[in-house]
Parts: C-alpha cells; sequence; structure tokens
C-alpha cells in the first residue's frame, strides 16, 4: 500500500514503530499487536529517523555492527550483510570512515544500511531526502525502489516532496488534519482533478474574449483570464486540444503558445484540501522555534 499526506500531528509513525503509545484503537504491525507485542514489531522492521541513526564520533562500520547485534544477530553475519549493503548502496571503502566525515547522501544511506541489516519485511523511512541535494536525492530514489524490487519489503516513506511520492508511491494516502481525505494510486487520484491545465497565451489582446470562449466550449468549469493568458481544465486534453486548435485557427485568432499540463499530486491536495500544500505547511508552524522533533511531516507514502 502507499500514502500521501497534508500535515497531522507529530510522531505519524512512531506509533507503529513502537516509539509512541497509541491513545485509541488498536493496530497491528508485521502481524503483531503494537501494543501487546511490541517487542516482536521492533524485531520485525527496519526503522531510519529523519535525525538519522548513525554516532558521528564512531566509525561507520562499528555502527552497523553495532546496531545488527542489538537484534541479536551474530557478529560474522551482520558483517557479511553489512559489507553487502555496502556495496549495494555504494558506500564501498567507506567502513572504516566515520559519519561526520560522509557527506549528506552517504549519512543517509548509512542509516538505512542500519535499518536494513536485519533484514526486515517492513521498512519505516522518515524524510530520507530532506536536505540532500537533486543528485544524491535521486540516487536515494534508486536505492528505494531496489528495497522493493530486490528485497521484497513493503516500504513506508514519509516525504515533505509530493513528486517524491508520486514517482515512488504505489498507492497515495491523504490525511487532512489527523484525517483520512483519500486512499488511492497516484494516477486515479490525479484523474479526480478536473482534467488538463490547458493554457492559451493570445498574441493580442483584442482576441482575448474568443480565445475565452473556444476554450470554455471544452471546459468543464470557468474559464480564468489574466491579460492575454487564458487557461481552463479540459477532460483529456489530448484529445480535445486539437480540434480547439484548430477553431481558433479559423476565426483567425494568433497565438504565442499553449501548453498543456497534466495534474499533479499538489493538485490533487488543492482539490481535496481547498489549500495548496505551502499554506498547508506555513499553517502547522507554531510561533516560536521548537524542538525539530514535533515538526509535522507532509506527506507519505508507502511501496510494497
Amino acid at each position: 500500500m502507499g500514502s500521501a499526506r497534508s500535515p497531522a500531528s507529530p510522531g505519524n509513525q512512531h506509533t507503529p514503530t513502537t516509539l509512541l503509545t497509541p491513545t485509541a484503537g488498536t493496530a497491528t504491525v508485521a502481524g503483531y499487536d503494537v501494543v501487546k507485542e511490541s517487542e516482536q514489531v521492533r524485531r520485525s522492521i527496519g526503522y531510519v529517523s529523519q535525525a538519522g541513526g548513525a554516532f558521528s564520533g564512531a566509525r561507520a562500520g562499528d555502527e552497523v555492527m553495532d546496531h545488527g547485534m542489538l537484534y541479536g544477530l551474530k557478529r560474522n553475519v551482520v558483517e557479511e550483510r553489512g559489507k553487502r549493503l555496502f556495496e549495494q548502496l555504494q558506500l564501498d571503502g567507506l567502513w572504516t570512515r566515520m559519519p561526520k566525515n560522509m557527506s549528506g547522501g552517504q549519512k543517509r544511506r548509512l542509516d538505512i544500511v542500519m535499518g536494513l541489516v536485519n533484514e526486515p519485511k517492513l521498512v519505516f523511512l522518515d524524510e530520507p531526502t530532506t536536505g540532500l541535494d537533486p543528485q544524491a536525492r535521486a540516487n536515494l530514489w534508486e536505492h528505494i525502489r531496489d528495497l522493493r524490487q530486490r528485497r521484497g519489503a513493503t516500504v513506508f516513506l514519509t516525504t515533505h516532496y509530493l513528486d517524491e511520492a508520486d514517482a515512488l508511491s504505489d498507492r497515495i494516502l491523504i490525511i487532512d488534519q489527523g484525517r483520512i481525505v483519500v486512499a488511492d494510486t497516484s494516477d486515479n487520484l490525479k484523474a479526480q482533478v478536473s482534467g488538463d491545465l490547458v493554457e492559451i497565451e493570445v498574441a493580442s489582446v483584442d482576441h482575448v474574449r474568443e480565445a475565452a470562449d473556444k476554450l470554455a466550449s471544452i471546459c468543464e468549469h470557468d474559464v480564468e483570464v489574466d491579460c492575454r493568458l487564458v487557461s481552463g481544465r479540459v477532460p483529456k486534453a489530448g484529445r480535445a486540444v486539437p480540434g480547439l486548435l484548430r477553431d481558433i485557427d479559423r476565426a483567425g485568432i494568433d497565438l504565442d503558445s499553449i501548453e498543456v499540463h497534466r495534474p499533479t499530486l499538489d493538485d490533487v491536495f488543492l482539490t481535496l484540501t481547498g489549500r495548496s500544500l505551502r499554506d498547508a505547511e506555513s499553517s502547522q508552524k507554531p510561533d516560536v522555534t521548537t524542538d525539530e522533533s514535533a515538526e509535522p511531516d507532509v506527506a507519505e507514502e508507502a511501496l510494497r
């Protein structure tokens, strides 16, 4: 399953990872009750926190060894698994390096190694790409995909980036103000937005009204006009736009440009909640600086 969501209360992943006690209801993770069988839950999952789990003053390999042995694994098993994961996650040659001397992308991949050394079937990744440059972020995306494709793991991922949720998730869950708004695949969610956005820039302001009427004839909702720019949402624009262009040409209306934009998850969020993700995130920010652990997550997704 998968999910993407708006700001909610802090600690959104902490209940299924047994770090917080549920306030109501019941839940099972990996087949175990999160309250009554919390130890079995922790043995069955991998967890990579937003803050990271490696101690900057220790060597990377020692951190992996300690982490694996806390799961009760034998030293030789942990070392074999850890070094194999280092190779898979492009950390070759860094076994003896201290995390404080690693790049941001390397440290995040080290965190993932620590979360996978017990070979869990369910992995929680809390904002793993925050603060990474575009290249490191794209690289980590590939490794996250690999968790499912090569290892067969279910990945539950929180992220502030809806494009990340769109690219990585099989199923999206949108939660607004702590309530589930909708759960579906990315394509089905985007299909709920009323069509593709068509933007027409008219060459002369004298023809804007006529161009707006032409566009309105294929739109389900009102057309917006901003100076020479006319825009509206069109169902299945790929089929409708060629006919629109023929009508505009026959009417003698010259265009400077026309663009078609497919719906994004940001559009879905705006449609379902009535505000942009940026507005929603801003509304959750406290008036004074607080501990980072209390900051709300913005989007969450999972892969299976």
